[in-house]
């Protein structure tokens, strides 16, 4: 199966025509949140195994082969052995873990990279979601590579915070449960300190860059929502641009695109402070460039709920495309958000 491998995607209406919908793995973090954006929608029928036969591979075979479209939220190696598992060549998959972020033969679930990506993912066979902190970064960083504002051969460093419900169950009941002999009761960690964080590959080949980024996440004690932060020195960058141009590019990527705003850059100059919890229960991410001219420095930021936009609201919009459905179906804005750049 490659990217090549499309079809056009099926035009599925409410009732006895609804697409049948398979998760495995809805017990997960990202699983269990993707059920609930799904529930109650009458053009999705959810398939689901009961508790006993969830890790019997026969039952999640048939499931998987039963189904118009199944989302993989399971480790890596688990993901891979689904996806061996489809026969039918009908089936669409969208994997939530990091098995495929850099393959060349799945498309990459942004709807957003470019002009033409929403139309590669409704035509694709095989979607492969994003990387919350992945996600952040690509979102800032290529389109302003892909307008040569940012050299692909810029050094580049991403700082990060995330709630520790991205860390999954374990981290969950770590950061919950204070009588767990592996209780965390730190207010911030800073982690993935041998500098080989499994969303670095994604971020260099979807950002375009041709140096490894330098990453450093952080996990503190809210449940979820996620900052990202990259740095820059504007006077080392060919051309020496201003933060106003970095502002511009990105509005202009943007445009238009519902669930990607770039705040007006006039507002973030006068933002004092930035809450990571923002855009919690949202499918939103809202990209800043704060700067600091005199200086020539920018950093570009952004906020966004990790298992939202960065999760499960990003794989429901990826698999709205694929069904042919519209593509903000049960992943309503809310109401108090800014409008987006002009």
């Amino acid at each position: 199966m490659t990217a090549s491998d499309t079809a056009t995607a099926p035009d599925f209406k409410a009732g006895a025509n609804a697409a049948k919908v398979f998760i495995d793995g809805e017990v997960g973090t990202t699983g269990l949140q993707i059920r609930r954006r799904l529930e109650g929608r009458a053009d999705i029928e959810l398939l689901r195994l009961p508790e006993h036969a969830r890790k019997d591979a026969g039952a999640r075979a048939e499931m998987l082969n039963t189904a118009d479209l199944a989302v993989l939220c399971l480790p890596d190696d688990a993901a891979r052995e689904a996806v061996a598992m489809v026969e039918n060549p009908q089936v669409r998959l969208i994997d939530a873990s990091t098995a495929h972020r850099v393959d060349p033969d799945w498309v990459y679930g942004l709807p957003e990279f470019d002009a033409e990506q929403s139309q590669r993912i409704a035509g694709a066979k095989r979607v492969t979601n994003p990387g919350c902190y992945a996600l952040a970064s690509v979102a800032l960083l290529h389109p302003l590579v892909a307008a040569g504002l940012v050299p692909a051969e810029t050094p580049i460093s991403i700082h990060a915070v995330s709630g520790y419900s991205g860390g999954g169950r374990k981290m969950i009941e770590q950061f919950e449960d204070p009588d767990r002999p592996d209780a965390i009761a730190a207010p911030f960690l800073v982690y993935a300190l041998g500098l080989a964080h499994k969303h670095v590959p994604e971020i260099q080949r979807r950002s375009g860059l041709a140096l490894r980024p330098l990453f450093m996440p952080g996990v503190g004690r809210f449940r979820q929502g996620m900052i990202v932060q990259v740095p820059l020195h504007l006077g080392a960058l060919p051309g020496r641009p201003r933060a106003a141009e970095l502002h511009a590019a990105l509005a202009s990527h943007y445009r238009g695109r519902r669930f990607v705003e770039v705040a007006p850059f006039e507002a973030t100059l006068a933002m004092t402070d930035l809450d990571p919890e923002g855009l919690n229960g949202t499918n939103l991410v809202r990209l800043h460039v704060f700067a600091n001219e005199a200086e020539g420095h920018a950093v570009l930021v952004a906020l966004l709920d990790n298992l939202g936009k960065g999760a499960s609201g990003q794989a429901v919009q990826n698999m709205n495309l694929m069904l042919g459905l519209a593509e903000g179906t049960g992943l309503d804005a809310p109401s108090d958000a800014p409008p987006a750049a002009a």
